[in-house]
């Protein structure tokens, strides 16, 4: 009897305190949005390149860092680096509109003396009134990483990714990366340069030429188109060139002068050959109007 009453009374205790809240047996813990990966976030605000990045080239051996991305964290911000794809950036903050954004992709090669110095990155995210881009230095090191990221302009970013595969001091020469065909084109360019066949400059402009056609650099965009109509300027590169130029100019002379006395119109014939026509006769220039002959075409950009 007495358990029948102490159960009983038990029974009465629960009845008046009524049902334990459900929620009492679970608490739910609701965490701040992270902004950084915000599904409730619009589609639009996603990465969209504005396109896809160019082929793979330079150093065969460099072509395994295709496909690996490597990251620094400086400041509030993420840097991420996707060699022969993108720079990316991103704000490391809850904020709901944390900025993420493209910093460029990957477009050509600098190449200073003759050597791959740089990745270009372009065609970033919108800055005003331009584009980010962003240039990527390579340096030897232990291991892939990316080591620096600064802003030395606005807009303009430059990056270090450290690798050991460019330490040996080889690896990032041009000429070895270059099919048999380029290699002997580039030997004729080197053998004018030292015949004084072409000047400095215009050896600059036959190796961008060799380098655009290797696929390493993009060919140059124009400031400024020509007009229409506008007569193209002349552009001698060689002797053999400015003799060949020298010779059409001296036909067309000699039919407008045809032209001339048929009609009876006078006309005033120059006394003595100039001393240009001397020396283009003769096929050998001295050092006086060594320049003259072979020309400057120049270098737009002079960026080699």
């Amino acid at each position: 009897m007495a358990a029948g009453l102490a159960r009983f009374l038990l029974l009465l205790g629960l009845a008046a305190h009524g049902p334990a809240p459900a929620a009492a047996a679970k608490m739910k813990v609701v965490e701040e949005p992270n902004a950084l990966n915000n599904p409730f976030l619009p589609q639009t605000g996603r990465l969209q390149p504005r396109r896809e990045p160019s082929p793979l080239s330079g150093p065969a051996h460099l072509y395994r860092l295709s496909g690996q991305c490597f990251s620094l964290v400086e400041s509030t911000y993420k840097y991420e680096f996707c060699p022969f794809h993108n720079v990316t950036q991103h704000e490391q903050t809850f904020r709901w509109n944390a900025y993420s954004g493209i910093l460029g992709i990957w477009q050509e090669w600098e190449i200073t003396n003759n050597t791959f110095s740089g990745m270009w990155m372009s065609d970033g995210d919108s800055c005003r009134s331009r584009s980010r881009q962003s240039k990527v230095e390579l340096a030897c090191g232990k291991s892939n990483r990316l080591a620096r990221v600064s802003e030395p302009s606005t807009c303009v970013y430059a990056l270090t990714f450290e690798t050991p595969l460019v330490c040996h001091p080889h690896s990032l020469l041009v000429y070895p990366t270059l099919p048999e065909v380029l290699q002997r084109r580039w030997d004729q360019v080197e053998q004018d340069l030292a015949d004084e066949l072409i000047t400095s400059q215009g050896y600059g402009k036959l190796l961008r030429a060799l380098f655009e056609d290797a696929g390493y650099v993009k060919p140059q965009r124009e400031n400024q188109p020509a007009q229409e109509g506008a007569p193209k300027a002349a552009r001698l590169e060689n002797l053999d060139e400015c003799r060949k130029a020298h010779s059409e100019l001296a036909e067309e002379i000699q039919r407008l002068t045809s032209l001339l006395s048929q009609h009876g119109i006078p006309y005033s014939r120059p006394t003595e050959t100039s001393h240009l026509e001397q020396h283009l006769a003769k096929g050998l220039p001295t050092h006086g109007t060594l320049e003259q002959l072979r020309g400057d075409p120049g270098l737009q950009g002079n960026i080699l």
